[in-house]
């Protein structure tokens, strides 16, 4: 059997304590009860919200081949008889077997932070580097206290990349996190007003990001977008953390992966990028120029981790959008269809703007509307009035005549709009939802954004459980 972990592996790594008749190994680790695969570890980390202790039961029924508890919940389990490695706290026990990891691996590992655009690019390069060795990722946006470690834990010793996603809400988050991953590669896709409710500005956003530079190996890379106005700032802080090697990307005449020029199209695009004296065409399997922004980054990243570019770049023409971040569903309605375009899955500023320049790029068909229906962007804080009317003027750049609102920081938006742009507000998801439903007609293009946090998927789900999935595509929408 090929193991994630032995069983004396895991005592070791965490200073565990057996209890009862351990199985030799486990295939890998789980902190859901609920979708724990038969043969996986269970760790009972307590969160916010509930104590995976509570679910121990459960998760033993659901085939967790061993349970990972705290000391401290011993009595609260009961009579519950199942192998148990016991420690003093599951999360730190996770955090020490998440370093074992890194210790045991000879991958090159790659960390990826940012305001806008850090999953889709920890995605990519996965995608790139699939053809070249055995990559290991992060799922979803596991990128905090919990998430890295728990990525970490369950990086294979034979690995080749490993790709791990970086976050934070407040300074000094991604500092810890760094410092287990040790990236050999640390790329910050970009600085916007993410979290700008708990920063007083930019500057501080980027100086918080730049706390990944401090893990960076020992002749290990950094690589920032030359495009942002704090390149300085973070070009300065790579190089106070000893990094040897500092790379740029952008537009910008002086960074070593240069964007010469772009094609978009409602599909895909085409990237002309600046590379070492060459010039490479890039076909990129997705549309958006902010996606060939974040694919000038991931040829950046994926060189300095050794991978073969003329391979990366022949890999990126197959890149797919994903759920909630530009996937495109092409729904049939009567004899015509529509295209929804899932942006939901999170907003501020900087990515509202490359939404609605990727629903300006999109094609309706012949009587068919763009519409953007757009929900609140979170973590504003004081700025949010400011930030959501702000996007009055990308909309009508954009020439978008319809705009189907949602929450109550979007009135700051509906209240900026002129006359001439047909505005739909309502103050629920609920209710924009049911009116979408029903006020779409064939041959719109529509695109939903919003933070995760306002349930702007449901309104995507709406629309997909209102109208079947178009079977063949043919031509664009």
């Amino acid at each position: 059997m090929n193991w994630l972990w032995t069983s004396s592996d895991l005592l070791a790594a965490m200073n565990g304590r057996p209890v009862g008749t351990l199985p030799e190994g486990i295939i890998g680790i789980s902190i859901d009860s609920r979708t724990i695969g038969k043969g996986e570890a269970f760790f009972a980390i307590r969160g916010d919200r509930v104590d995976g202790h509570d679910y121990a039961g459960i998760a033993l029924a659901n085939g967790a081949a061993l349970l990972v508890v705290s000391e401290a919940k011993i009595p609260a389990l009961g009579r519950l008889i199942a192998p148990m490695i016991v420690v003093d706290d599951v999360l730190e026990a996770m955090i020490r077997l998440g370093c074992a990891a890194r210790d045991r691996s000879a991958a090159k590992v790659i960390a990826v932070t940012g305001s806008v655009g850090k999953t889709t690019t920890k995605e990519m390069l996965r995608h790139v580097l699939a053809p070249l060795g055995r990559v290991h990722a992060s799922v979803a946006s596991f990128n905090n206290h919990w998430g890295v470690p728990l990525t970490l834990a369950r990086m294979p010793e034979a690995t080749d990349f490993g790709i791990f996603e970086i976050g934070m809400n407040h300074p000094g988050e991604i500092r810890p996190l760094t410092r287990m991953v040790r990236p050999h590669v640390a790329l910050v896709t970009s600085i916007a007003a993410a979290h700008l409710g708990n920063f007083s500005s930019l500057d501080e956003i980027a100086s918080a990001k730049a706390e990944i530079f401090e893990g960076v190996v020992a002749g290990g890379h950094a690589v920032i977008n030359r495009d942002t106005p704090q390149y300085e700032l973070l070009e300065k802080a790579a190089q106070a953390a000893g990094v040897g090697h500092i790379h740029s990307f952008g537009a910008n005449p002086k960074a070593d992966y240069r964007l010469v020029e772009f094609s978009g199209g409602a599909e895909g695009s085409v990237l002309w990028a600046g590379v070492g004296g060459r010039t490479l065409e890039v076909a990129i399997g997705a549309p958006g120029r902010h996606i060939a922004e974040n694919a000038l980054a991931v040829i950046a990243a994926a060189e300095c981790a050794g991978a073969d570019l003329d391979r990366v770049v022949a890999a990126l023409a197959t890149i797919q959008p994903e759920k909630g971040r530009g996937l495109r569903h092409h729904l049939e309605m009567g004899t015509g269809h529509m295209t929804l375009i899932d942006e939901s899955y999170n907003a501020n500023p900087a990515s509202m703007r490359a939404a609605i320049a990727l629903l300006r790029d999109a094609e309706p068909a012949p009587g068919g509307r763009r519409i953007a229906i757009l929900g609140d962007m979170l973590e504003m804080g004081e700025h949010a009035a400011e930030a959501h009317a702000g996007l009055a003027t990308p909309i009508v750049e954009a020439g978008i005549a319809d705009v189907w609102l949602a929450g109550p920081a979007m009135a700051h938006l509906r209240d900026a709009l002129p006359p001439e742009i047909s505005v739909v507000y309502r103050e629920s998801v609920g209710d924009l939802s049911s009116y979408a439903v029903g006020a779409l007609a064939a041959g719109d293009v529509v695109m939903v954004k919003s933070s995760k946090g306002t349930g702007c998927g449901r309104i995507v789900e709406a629309l997909r459980g209102a109208y079947p999935e178009r079977k063949a595509e043919t031509g664009e929408a």
